[in-house]
C-alpha cells in the first residue's frame, strides 16, 4: 500500500502523484457502492498492481470540496477579474467572494487586462483595490500583455493548492500561460457576437507552478447560493463577520432589525455601502428560494 494525491482524473482513471511518481489507479468497485466518487486533490491510499498502475483503495477526509470544477482540499481560489472586456463588477466578484468563503477556502484577488481600462476606469478600480484590501484580501492588478510591470506573483503559489475562478474570457488560461510558460494551456479569444469566453478548460488537473499546484479550471457562469442558509450569509463577509457580535439581537440578519451593528457600520463608511448592497441582494436570493425536500 502507498499514499499519494490524484493530480488529473481523466475517462474513469485517476493519476495519483507518490513521491515524484504518477500512477494510474482506477477505483475500487467499494467506491461505486458507497457514492464515493474520488476526486482531483484528493490524498489517497493505493494498491500498486503493475509497475505504474494500480487500484484506489481509500480516500482520506477532505478539508473542502468543489463542484465546479469537481476538486478537493484547496487552500486558495484566485479569483480573476477583468479591467475590460469583459468589464470590471464587484457584484460578479461578490459572488465569487461569497462561495470561496462558504467552502473556507482563502481568496486571492487578481484583475487582469489593466493595461486595456481608460484613466478613469482605472482610478475606480484603484479605489475598489482599497476597499478589498482594508477587508483583508490581496489584490494584485496586472497586465498579461505587458510582462515587465507584472508584480511579483510566484509568492502566493509557493506551497499552496490553488484553483483558479472567473467568469470565462477574464484571461485564467492566459495568465497561467505567463507564470509557467512551459504549460502552453490553450487560450480562446472572448467571442465577440456572445461577449462571452469559450470554454478552453475541459478537464480538471493540478499543475507545478511555482512550487505549488494549480488546478486550470473552466470559467464557469452559473454561480448559485443553493448550499448557503440565509442564518450563514453574513459570515462570508468578512467585515460583517466581525461587527455582527456587536449586533443586540443573536441572529440578526442586519436587514430590518433595530440596533444592527453591521448596519450603523455602513452608515459610518466601516462597511462598504456597494458590499452590503451584494449582501441584502443575495439574502433576499436565499431566502426566495424554493425549499429543496
Amino acid at each position: 500500500m502507498a499514499e499519494g494525491r490524484i493530480v488529473k482524473a481523466l475517462s474513469g482513471f485517476y493519476y495519483v502523484k507518490s513521491n515524484d511518481t504518477i500512477y494510474s489507479c482506477k477505483g475500487r468497485g467499494v467506491f461505486r457502492n458507497r457514492n464515493i466518487t474520488p476526486l482531483v486533490g484528493d490524498f489517497v491510499v493505493f494498491e500498486e498492481s503493475n509497475p505504474g498502475e494500480g487500484y484506489i483503495m481509500e480516500v482520506k477526509e477532505r478539508t473542502n470540496e468543489l463542484v465546479r470544477p469537481p476538486i478537493a482540499n484547496i487552500d486558495q481560489a484566485i479569483i480573476v477579474s477583468s479591467a475590460a472586456s469583459p468589464g470590471f463588477s464587484t457584484l460578479l466578484l461578490d459572488r465569487f467572494l461569497v462561495l470561496i468563503e462558504s467552502k473556507q477556502i482563502d481568496p486571492v484577488i487578481f484583475i487582469t487586462k489593466i493595461d486595456l481600462a481608460s484613466d478613469d476606469a482605472r482610478h475606480e478600480i484603484e479605489v475598489y483595490q482599497d476597499i478589498y484590501k482594508k477587508i483583508g484580501y490581496p489584490v494584485e492588478l496586472i497586465s498579461s500583455k505587458q510582462q515587465e510591470t507584472l508584480p511579483e506573483l510566484g509568492h502566493y503559489f509557493t506551497n499552496k493548492v490553488s484553483v483558479f475562478a472567473g467568469q470565462s474570457g477574464v484571461g485564467k488560461s492566459t495568465l497561467l500561460n505567463v507564470l509557467k510558460p512551459s504549460l502552453l494551456l490553450k487560450t480562446a479569444e472572448i467571442s465577440k457576437s456572445l461577449g462571452r469566453g469559450k470554454h478552453t478548460t475541459r478537464h480538471v488537473e493540478l499543475m507545478q507552478v511555482n512550487d505549488g499546484l494549480v488546478a486550470d479550471t473552466p470559467g464557469f457562469s452559473v454561480l448559485d447560493f443553493n448550499e448557503i442558509e440565509a442564518e450563514d450569509l453574513s459570515d462570508c463577509f468578512p467585515e460583517m463577520r466581525e461587527t455582527r457580535e456587536y449586533c443586540k439581537f443573536r441572529g440578526c440578519m442586519h436587514h430590518k432589525e433595530p440596533k444592527c451593528a453591521v448596519k450603523e457600520a455602513v452608515e459610518n463608511n466601516d462597511i462598504a455601502r456597494f458590499r452590503y448592497d451584494h449582501y441584502l441582494s443575495f439574502l433576499e436570493e436565499i431566502q426566495s428560494r424554493k425549499p429543496r425536500y
